[in-house]
């Protein structure tokens, strides 16, 4: 059974121009004919046809379509392999581009005013979105989380990098206090404690002393804040949250 050239465009969603086009340039041309003259394409005609398009959404031209089907060396089954294999990469780069999209979509809905690459110099491959459902999830009902998002969406690149330098200066800092065996209640340690405090007041939220204290339990607790303390001096993350402590009850008692 063969089909007209009016059916097969239609099944394929393309135009009854396109296939004419690709019969005069040699690389689809129907098997059988009227006796009219009219085009029939047959079931191997619209094989090759499904091949042509395709390797046209792959984005090859169509001299190249054509060099690919018509080497001799080359069976349908290694064509349509090929295809598949060029078909899944492009999908992967498409879901790459796809959740690119979605960050950004989400980025400008929560206002972040930064651009994709101010992003990548600031943050390099980690996104913040990616946290958001877990933060949520663990503070979203504590006004502190609304107080922080509101903050952080009007931030600019000179904002972060401030920011960052700030945050750095405190954990040298305290890292050296630590690394020099000062006690964590000793009055330095607290003073530094209490800079991390005011460092988290001044950017993201209203740190209480009980606010501090959570923190500091979380960076005991919590294996990702650990190592990243950890990072920064073997043991901070427990001398910082006893400091946290030490200067909680130090400002409340006074």
């Amino acid at each position: 059974m063969s089909l007209t050239v009016g059916h097969v465009a239609h099944l394929a969603g393309i135009t009854v121009r396109t296939l004419h086009h690709y019969d005069e340039i040699g690389l689809l041309t129907p098997h059988e004919r009227t006796h009219t003259g009219y085009r029939r394409y047959t079931d191997d005609d619209l094989t090759r046809l499904q091949q042509i398009l395709l390797y046209r959404e792959l984005g090859f031209p169509l001299d190249e379509i054509a060099a690919i089907l018509d080497d001799p060396t080359t069976d349908e089954l290694t064509q349509l392999r090929r295809q598949h294999d060029l078909l899944t990469r492009k999908s992967e780069r498409l879901k790459e581009i796809i959740t690119a999209v979605e960050r950004t979509i989400e980025a400008r809905t929560r206002g972040i005013a930064l651009t994709p690459e101010e992003r990548l110099e600031l943050f390099g491959t980690f996104t913040p979105e990616d946290h958001e459902p877990e933060a949520e999830q663990r503070w979203g009902a504590h006004p502190a989380y609304a107080q922080s998002r509101r903050r952080v969406a009007s931030y600019t690149k000179a904002d972060w990098l401030e920011l960052s330098a700030e945050a750095d200066a405190i954990h040298q800092d305290l890292a050296a206090a630590c690394k020099a065996g000062l006690p964590a209640d000793s009055q330095a340690a607290m003073d530094l404690a209490e800079r991390h405090r005011g460092h988290i007041t001044r950017w993201f939220y209203t740190c209480t002393y009980e606010i501090h204290r959570g923190l500091g339990e979380l960076y005991v607790s919590d294996p990702r804040f650990t190592a990243t303390y950890e990072a920064i001096a073997p043991g901070l993350a427990a001398y910082l949250r006893l400091a946290i402590v030490a200067n909680a009850d130090c400002r409340e008692e006074s």
